[in-house]
Formats: C-alpha cells, structure tokens, sequence
C-alpha cells in the first residue's frame, strides 16, 4: 500500500486542507491516487464533508462503491470518533478500515488518508489514530499552526509517532489567519526541525478559497498551489 497518512497536532489544524491538496496536486502529476476518511463526524445525509472536500479540490468523481471504501463509518454528531460511533449504536473497527484501504490500494496506486482530530483521538475504547496509522503502515505527513504554541503541541506529537515507530515523512504549515509570518513564525519552524529531527517541508499560506466547501484546485491563488508543488517535490511518492 503506497501513500500517505495525513494527521495533525489538534483538531482544526488544517489536516482537511493538505489532504485535499496533496491529492489534487498528485493528481495534477496523473498519478492515479485516491482519497479517504476512515471514520467521519459531523455529517448530514448521505455526504461526508471532508471527503467531499477532496473529491472537489481534485475534480473527481468516484463509484458509490469506492464512495463508501473512502469512508466506511460516519456519523451525525460532531464529536470524537470514538462517542459518535457509541451514540449510533457501534464501534469503528480498525479491520474493516484497513480491509477498504487494501481494496482501495488495488484500483488506485496512492491513498491520501485523513485522519480525525489529533493523534491520540480514540476510535474506540481501546484504539485511537495511532493504533490505525500503525495498522495501515504509510508514512506519516504533520499538519500544524505556524504560530504561537505550535512548538510543544508538534513536538509532542513527534515523539507519539515516533515511539509508535511510524515514519514521518515531514510537517507542513497550514496558515489560517491572514497575518503575515514574522521573526516567531520562522524561529518555530527552525526550532522544530531543531529538536524534533524532522523536516518543515513548507507553509500554506492563507487562503480564503481553501474554506470554500466545494474548492477547485485550478482556482487557487499561485502562491499556494506553488507552494503544494514544492512540498510535493519533497515526498518520496
């Protein structure tokens, strides 16, 4: 299984976004990858929001069979994994994941996997990402703030993955304020990459289309989709 899982230092940190543009750009490369979000909260109906996302960003469209492989559970409450699947009435199976990334990994040669809040976030009452990181076996992209607090929440969650003995593949900033980066935003970059021994492959800088529901990649603004080139020209793909 070839790809990449995408996790960050919380939730909210811009996970969805980087996923979405890893895909769209790998795409762009006519390398046949796929997207997928093992367990979604927050939805209503039939649609998954950030699968959704990424299906836009990367202008696909996929059979209602690999549609429900992208995301094998989903739930309505916007809460963690783990309570979402309880209210409903069930429990997220690591198994029936990984069993719908291997079919996945037959049709497509890359999955973009997005994980749900933070690292340790549980799934269930006895697993959380990491054991599902550690069970699908990709290497593993950082998402985190470029600001202020960004040093200990990234280096916690480098020594996580890193005693769970995944690879990391290396960080990416995701900027979602409209502040220009000053002297603390560059300071934290080189002391991560400092202390924690892995790359800050780049920033995404601040984007409003990025919060459209329904992005197109073509439409970003050329700072950005320069910067997703880059970022990409660092991974071994």
């Amino acid at each position: 299984m070839k790809g990449f899982f995408i996790t960050g230092t919380d939730t909210g940190i811009g996970k969805t976004a980087l996923s979405a543009l890893l895909l769209a750009e790998l795409r762009r490369r006519r390398i046949n990858a796929a997207p997928m979000k093992p367990a979604q909260t927050g939805c209503e109906g039939d649609g998954v929001p950030d699968l959704d996302y990424s299906l836009s960003m990367a202008g696909m469209t996929v059979s209602d069979e690999d549609y429900a492989l992208m995301s094998p559970y989903r739930f309505e409450p916007a809460c963690s994994p783990h309570l979402a699947a309880e209210l409903a009435g069930t429990e997220i199976e690591l198994a029936k994941i990984v069993g719908a990334a291997r079919e996945l990994a037959a049709e497509y040669d890359s999955l973009i996997v997005e994980g749900a809040g933070g690292i340790l976030v549980p799934i269930n009452r006895n697993k959380t990402m990491l054991d599902l990181m550690k069970a699908l076996g990709l290497p593993v992209l950082l998402a985190a703030r470029p600001g202020l607090g960004t040093i200990n929440h990234t280096l916690l969650s480098i020594r996580a993955l890193r005693s769970a003995g995944l690879d990391i593949a290396g960080i990416v900033f995701v900027a979602s304020e409209a502040d220009e980066p000053g002297f603390i935003e560059d300071d934290n970059g080189a002391t991560i990459e400092q202390f924690g021994k892995v790359p800050i492959l780049g920033t995404i800088p601040f984007c409003p289309h990025l919060r459209n529901p329904a992005p197109v990649y073509s439409a970003l603004p050329l700072p950005v989709a320069a910067e997703v080139e880059k970022i990409t020209n660092q991974l071994t793909l």
